[in-house]
């Protein structure tokens, strides 16, 4: 009976949970207030950032960078890490890759369903794996290129022709 006696003691020992707020509409919602580095980094750029948000350029420099090569790498064997990506460009990408004659292995993983991360493993005979990454991406990007132009042209030659 003793160990009854140690888990009340311990349930009155923890406090009680926080009062829940209720939800309120939008309108009345507070507004969200800058953090102290969001403050002085505007302060820092000034009129330069006025200026950016006057253009609607969007800089290729603003975005986080989403590739990067993993520890233990060589010349010809390297494992990349792409963060935001799933299936859809890992076996893609694999696939365009391993039409390069000069690559030896290629193969992609997805560490774990929760997270947006996806592992290219690129293993060649002479080439670097960064050159063969570099043109598996750019034959990927000319092949949905080629799709992307047989599928407008075939739906405006089906818009095109007359309903029977």
């Amino acid at each position: 009976m003793p160990p009854k006696k140690k888990a009340v003691a311990a349930a009155a020992a923890v406090p009680a949970p926080a009062p829940i707020e209720e939800d309120v509409p939008m309108d009345d919602a507070p507004a969200p207030t800058a953090t102290e580095n969001e403050v002085e980094a505007n302060e820092e750029n000034g009129d330069e950032a006025d200026a950016e948000k006057d253009d609607d350029v969007v800089s290729v420099f603003d975005e986080e960078q989403r590739i990067r090569i993993l520890p233990g790498s060589s010349d010809t064997a390297a494992s990349f890490e792409f963060m935001k990506e799933d299936h859809t460009l890992g076996n893609s990408l694999r696939y365009i890759i391993m039409k390069n004659p000069d690559v030896e292995f290629c193969g992609y993983s997805i560490p774990h369903p929760s997270e947006a991360l996806m592992n290219i493993r690129i293993q060649t005979y002479g080439t670097t794996a960064v050159e063969a990454l570099e043109k598996g991406l750019t034959d990927l990007m000319d092949l949905c290129d080629v799709v992307a132009d047989k599928f407008c042209k075939a739906r405006e030659e089906y818009t095109a022709s007359p309903m029977a």
